[in-house]
């Protein structure tokens, strides 16, 4: 068995129904499906961008609200940016491995005018799916 360190919360869970949509929604659980990404998301880009993991601070520090920079997991009490390429995660059933840290691109400035530069360092982890299992908000984000 997996030694398990609980280091945080998932405080939000977003798909977007169509690349370049724009929108986010919402959900209280979802499928994370390994080598696809989250059920109905389009902006999974297998293998290497499935999931993308946001710390909330670093929202908060922007002022964005959760699921507007197209986050897929906002995650509350850690910083997403600390976590090493490689280590592996369990959020609800599902277990994910951090791919590369995600540079903000052009269509943050899209939101605001600006963001792009205010997110560098805190656009998120990418990561991909290990194992499938459903994700629900609230549950713990451990390291493996």
């Amino acid at each position: 068995m997996d030694k398990l360190v609980v280091m945080a919360r998932v405080g939000g869970i977003w798909t977007s129904p169509a690349r370049k949509s724009g929108r986010s929604e919402g959900h209280e659980r979802c499928r994370a499906i390994a080598g696809q990404g989250l059920e109905g998301c389009a902006h999974a880009n297998p293998p290497r961008r499935e999931v993308l993991f946001v710390s909330r601070e670093h929202l908060d520090s922007v002022g964005v609200e959760p699921g507007a920079i197209r986050e897929n997991v906002t995650v509350e009490g850690a910083d997403v940016q600390q976590w090493p390429i490689g280590q592996r995660l369990r959020a609800g059933g599902a277990v994910f491995e951090g791919t590369m840290v995600c540079d903000p691109c052009h269509r943050m400035d899209e939101l605001r005018e600006g963001l792009r530069a205010e997110l560098d360092g805190r656009r998120g982890m990418l990561a991909r799916i290990v194992e499938s299992g459903e994700v629900a908000v609230g549950d713990e984000i451990a390291l493996l």
